[in-house]
């Protein structure tokens, strides 16, 4: 007798950071951040707008981060020591 291992679907707040590529510079990566509600581990939602990103839009994607927070609970919270600016 085997054991499933149980996989929880849970919806929670997800964070894509998406690098592409310009077709004009395709030497520069430009980053995109796209959140929704999701559900982990499948992340349909997310597949969804990177299928229609790739069939409807002419920047090709480089690499995709992750990143999902739970919809409840505390926060968390830290303040930067040093703030640098660009000019």
């Amino acid at each position: 007798m085997s054991i499933e291992p149980v996989v929880l679907f849970e919806r929670r707040v997800t964070t894509a950071e998406i690098l592409y590529r310009m077709p004009d510079y395709p030497d520069l990566l430009q980053s995109f951040i796209w959140q929704t509600h999701d559900v982990i581990p499948k992340f349909p939602r997310l597949r969804r707008f990177l299928d229609h990103w790739r069939l409807n839009i002419e920047a090709p994607i480089h690499s995709v981060s992750i990143c999902a927070g739970s919809l409840t609970g505390v926060a968390d919270f830290s303040h930067a020591d040093v703030e640098f600016r660009l000019h």
